[in-house]
């Protein structure tokens, strides 16, 4: 008896096996979704990816850019007013942004990182609002304010009439008649600081 049921077992697998086999190879009308189990023949297709156009290629650049030189301007902010931490920039709003618009921020805020920058500097060197009034009071009298001027047969130079020694010795290289002017005025703050109006015995 128990060989005869195995015998069963076995015929009735055996004679399922091709339904299974002749389902799973039957073609689909592509009007429902592919059953279970089914073999699909031949290639798929080829599988496209379209590539970024140049002008988002040039947003996702200006995004960085931006975000890069927005945290730098927060941080140096932040330092200027003695605030701990900067303030967080979030990148949503940017995605949205035209690129013109975009490359207008990015040459808005490298205006002001130069701006917050040449502020730290002069804070720095003590060029506060009564040591500028003093300085240009002194320039003035050294060089009627031109920091072009060269004066005492070449030795003196610059809005404030530095020699080259002086002005080496606040930290200056060069030739003092050349450096840019609000470098001029930091030049002249620390010395006023550091050597009160004796520099100037003239204009002091």
């Amino acid at each position: 008896m128990k060989g005869f049921l195995i015998a069963v077992i076995s015929v009735g697998i055996a004679a399922a096996t091709p339904a299974v086999a002749i389902s799973a190879k039957e073609p689909t009308n592509g009007s429902g979704p592919v059953p279970i189990g089914t073999v699909i023949e031949g290639p798929i297709g080829p599988v496209t990816i379209d590539k970024p156009t140049h002008t988002e290629i040039r947003h996702q650049r200006l995004v960085k850019r931006y975000l890069r030189l927005r945290n730098v301007a927060n941080r140096l902010i932040a330092k200027r007013d003695g605030r701990r931490k900067p303030k967080v920039v979030f990148t949503t709003k940017l995605r949205h942004w035209s690129n013109h618009g975009l490359g207008r921020a990015v040459r808005t805020l490298r205006k002001r990182i130069r701006h917050v920058r040449t502020d730290l500097r002069e804070r720095r060197a003590g060029l506060t609002p009564g040591v500028r009034a003093t300085l240009e009071r002194i320039a003035a009298c050294e060089s009627r304010g031109n920091p072009r001027a060269i004066g005492g047969g070449g030795s003196f130079r610059g809005k404030y009439q530095f020699t080259f020694g002086t002005w080496a010795a606040v930290g200056g290289r060069g030739d003092p008649a050349s450096a840019p002017e609000p470098e001029q005025d930091r030049r002249a703050a620390m010395l006023l600081n550091r050597s009160g109006s004796s520099p100037w015995p003239v204009c002091g």
